[in-house]
């Protein structure tokens, strides 16, 4: 299951995190971030140990939302050492973002 992240514990997570980390921004009541939902547990199992999924619901994390510029959601940030290193606005096919995880690898 991909991990919840708050701001409280984003930099240990996120930030700090030895491997990369896609973090999918969303909302309860975004319809089009539901879709993204099975892809990112498909994710969760299929990179075990080699990348972590995360997930930050921005209507009760506003400000990790608004440090990285994010205005519309879905959106999935791609972080390796720490640093925003790829984006992906809306909700799309699993292989584009396995594409992009792929390359951080």
């Amino acid at each position: 299951m991909a991990i919840e992240v708050t701001e409280s514990n984003f930099d240990e997570k996120v930030i700090q995190s030895d491997v990369p980390v896609v973090v999918d921004l969303w909302a309860e009541w975004c319809g089009p971030c539901k879709l993204l939902t099975p892809i990112m547990e498909e994710m969760t199992t299929d990179y075990e140990g080699k990348a972590l999924i995360a997930k930050v619901d921005v209507d009760s994390n506003p400000g990790i939302a608004a440090k990285f510029g994010v205005r519309n959601i879905p959106t999935v940030l791609f972080f390796k050492n720490g640093e925003v290193v790829d984006k992906q606005v809306g909700a799309v096919p699993k292989d584009k973002l396995t594409e992009k995880l792929d390359t951080l690898i």
